[in-house]
């Protein structure tokens, strides 16, 4: 007889458990607007929820150390004219967010540490260039202030924040609603689904389609696609019978799958989280109460399930914590928090160890928040992988800092000369000004042309933040 062996893997026993009570954040009214985003953000500092909101759209900001039941007066994001579909924190500031809206345009949004006196209405910077509705947003993983987006006009923009330019607008590319986007590592390609049931690899600076794989799932019903450490795209889709399905696939031969699996018959929409230190991927349906996780390896079947995380109550959506937020010290390799009708409640997985020791298998170094190139170094042909960093000692978040915007005049069509630097003393961070000097600065800079009327008002509502907070 020949015995089965069991697969070697130490992640067999992830281990997935809710946090207690009083560690959920209570009495959040989540959005019942019908779109197939996570409508959660999380980061080490914040926690972001698209929340409901009457004439317009907003989303709260919530520092994580700040559980338990959230006052109904709590100061939200407002600005957007219509409901916000999308939310995503920028990777390489963990004090800006972006939001899209329903009302066709993105909004980046500088957070203070501290917690505002009344809601955030004023963005750093207003994207406008979709003609209809905006709901996919992603940064980009390596190079500062590189912002995707994604409408219901079926283009896909790709912004420089520092400078408010569009960089990329890929228009002619999708026939039809895209319902995901992805980055790979290095931000050299992007995967996107559409409603016309392709799966696309694209080089977005060449413009070009290098790859496509029509009906990758058979079903008419969303399709969701990442990239994986290896360089392979995860799927998660229907078949034609319309029970739900995952698939790994080779970009450079999109012929056969490299794994095809059903799984079950629920209608909800399987929103993968891919964590590549570990391989792992997080099956989150919506509608569902429960998580699947699988791991990726090289090995036949090479997509191997782990286990489930199962509660009593559906997701609503679905937040996933960066590496740098994890508690490494109890083995925590993923965290996710999850959306109810009124609360948000995180999950924790943990890979169970005897010994307390830093854990070098479970946490190699990961991705941080130093961006590897300018805007302009990327749009130019480079690439360049993460900037990583270990997370032996836990990782700190560093202080508030100040997302610059510097909108460039259209009436100077001179070509730039070298790197564009502002020498301006508006660059300073801000907590090395003084009251006295950004009075002298708004002075200085009402002199200036009108390119610069965005930065004045910023800066005024700045000084309004420094003097509540020193009453």
């Amino acid at each position: 007889m020949s015995r089965r062996v069991v697969r070697q893997s130490k992640f067999r026993h992830v281990f997935g458990q809710a946090a207690k009570a009083d560690q959920a954040y209570e009495d959040i009214r989540v959005s019942k607007v019908t779109w197939d985003s996570s409508f959660c953000a999380v980061n080490p500092k914040f926690l972001a929820i698209i929340v409901e909101a009457g004439g317009g759209g907003a989303f709260i900001v919530l520092p994580l150390a700040k559980t338990g039941r959230v006052d109904k007066n709590y100061p939200l994001v407002t600005g957007h004219t219509a409901p916000v579909l999308d939310i995503d924190w920028c990777p390489h500031n963990d004090n800006v967010i972006a939001s899209a809206s329903d009302d066709t345009t993105i909004m980046v949004w500088q957070i203070p540490d501290y917690t505002p006196m009344r809601n955030i209405t004023e963005p750093i910077i207003t994207l406008e260039g979709h003609s209809k509705r905006v709901g996919i947003l992603s940064w980009h993983p390596t190079a500062r202030n590189v912002l995707l987006s994604a409408g219901g006009d079926n283009v896909i923009i790709i912004w420089n924040v520092g400078t408010g330019e569009v960089l990329l607008s890929l228009d002619d590319m999708h026939p039809d609603v895209i319902h995901s986007v992805c980055w790979n590592s290095n931000g050299s390609l992007l995967a996107t689904t559409c409603k016309d049931k392709t799966l696309r690899i694209i080089d977005p600076r060449k413009g070009q389609v290098v790859a496509e794989r029509f009906a990758a799932h058979e079903g008419m019903r969303p399709m969701r696609a990442v990239f994986t450490r290896q360089g392979h795209i995860f799927t998660t889709g229907f078949t034609r019978m319309s029970q739900r399905e995952l698939g790994l696939w080779d970009p450079n031969n999109f012929e056969e799958p490299v794994a095809l699996q059903e799984m079950d018959t629920s209608n909800g929409v399987l929103l993968p989280f891919y964590d590549p230190d570990s391989s792992i991927v997080y099956l989150c349906g919506k509608g569902d109460s429960s998580i699947r996780y699988f791991e990726i390896t090289d090995e036949p079947p090479f997509v191997h399930y782990l286990n489930t995380f199962s509660s009593k109550e559906p997701q609503r959506g679905m937040g996933f914590m960066p590496k740098r937020g994890l508690d490494v010290s109890k083995c925590e390799i993923a965290r996710f928090y999850k959306l109810h009708e009124r609360k948000c409640e995180p999950i924790i997985m943990t890979v169970p160890r005897k010994s307390d020791l830093f854990q070098d298998d479970l946490y190699p170094d990961t991705p941080g928040p130093e961006p590897a190139l300018e805007a302009d170094e990327w749009l130019s042909g480079q690439d360049a992988e993460p900037v990583l960093i270990s997370l032996r000692d836990g990782y700190v978040p560093p202080k508030h800092r100040e997302l610059r915007v510097t909108k460039r005049n259209i009436l100077d069509l001179r070509p730039p000369s070298g790197p564009r630097r502002s020498q301006s003393a508006s660059d300073a961070p801000l907590s090395q000004h003084t009251l006295e000097t950004l009075l002298e600065e708004i002075k200085a800079l009402r002199e200036r042309v009108q390119a610069q009327e965005q930065r004045i008002t910023a800066l005024e509502n700045m000084l309004c933040e420094l003097v509540d907070g020193t009453d």
